[in-house]
């Protein structure tokens, strides 16, 4: 049972949201603005989980929206030079990373989606958002295939779920290509430093990236550094270097996962997503502190310019929906301590 649940439309910083409270938390959905996630927090303890606008920086997150709460990125991160080939035809998405010429983190990030419902009882408070995308939309024209992602939060006295699914509403295959540019707070504790802070990331081995600074990954793997290591067993700094890097996801203990702990405080956010996201993107823009964004992808980035082997693919998140056909993944936000 959830003491006092509430599902209601509100304001967040004068932009439309949806608000989700449940036992001391309480979430904020910006539906105009992509389905953003824009604010998980504890009210009772004063910790906010995610990166929020200020109210200074509110024009420049409404202009980019990618770098603060949850994010939806759909396709995902970088392709090059545009270009995405699939069942034998090239399709060319606009280059928007000039510097790189790359495509970058799709058209689902920034448009108004749809608010299906709200409600709250016994067992929580919940939201329902969706976007259609048709012939004749502004998306199709770039990413023509017919499809509808659905995304589903619920938030109850253990944390905040999500559940997303993507189905093909087309008459051909689809490629199924997602991630969530998820900021975490660190620290995310009123009181402490990047100090207190130490994180473990379930990953196995580092996606090298090419030798052109393009930031896009060869098919070939690294082992990890010593420094990198720590990270999966809990112990590393999210800010020990400048992080802007691509692993496989290898669950532990049936779970993958990404987990922040306040030593000080003792309290520990749990970042538990569904096994799925068979990557872990991890960007601390520059190591510079405060934040940093542990990101689950379905699949390696510029996955569909990659020779990949039928068994390769596997591996790297690159598989088709067929026409009716949804894929379907949860994730949690909680605490310890």
């Amino acid at each position: 049972m959830t003491a006092n649940a509430q599902a209601y439309e509100g304001q967040y910083q004068g932009l439309k949201a949806v608000w989700l409270k449940a036992g001391p938390y309480e979430a904020a959905v910006l539906p105009e603005i992509g389905a953003n996630l824009i604010a998980f927090r504890d009210a009772e303890r004063g910790y906010a989980f995610l990166r929020e606008p200020a109210a200074d920086e509110l024009q420049a997150f409404t202009e980019r929206p990618m770098v603060h709460g949850i994010p939806v990125l759909f396709p995902p991160n970088r392709f090059e030079d545009g270009k995405f080939p699939w069942e034998g035809r090239v399709l060319e998405l606009p280059v928007n990373e000039t510097d790189r010429n790359n495509h970058l983190h799709g058209f689902l990030y920034n448009i108004p989606w749809q608010v299906d419902g709200f409600s709250a009882d016994a067992l929580g408070a919940r939201a329902v958002f969706s976007v259609k995308v048709e012939k004749g939309d502004a998306v199709y024209a770039q990413f023509p295939f017919a499809f509808t992602v659905r995304l589903e939060y619920t938030l109850s006295g253990e944390g905040l779920h999500q559940r997303v699914s993507v189905r093909n509403d087309g008459d051909g295959t689809m490629p199924c290509l997602l991630a969530f540019h998820t900021a975490v707070n660190a620290p995310f504790v009123p009181g402490s430093s990047t100090d207190d802070c130490t994180f473990k990331l379930t990953v196995g081995e580092r996606w090298e990236m090419g030798a052109d600074g393009r930031m896009l990954p060869t098919k070939r793997k690294l082992p990890l550094t010593d420094a990198e290591a720590r990270m999966r067993d809990g112990t590393q700094s999210p800010f020990f270097e400048s992080l802007d890097n691509h692993y496989t996801a290898v669950p532990q203990n049936g779970r993958n996962r990404m987990e922040l702990t306040d030593n000080r405080a003792g309290v520990k956010l749990v970042y538990d997503v569904g096994a799925g996201y068979k990557q872990w993107m991890i960007w601390n823009d520059g190591a510079k502190g405060g934040y940093f964004c542990p990101e689950p992808q379905v699949n390696l980035v510029n996955a569909p310019n990659i020779a990949l082997a039928e068994e390769e693919k596997e591996q790297a998140g690159l598989f088709a929906l067929s026409p009716g056909e949804i894929w379907e993944e949860t994730s949690r936000l909680y605490t310890i301590g």
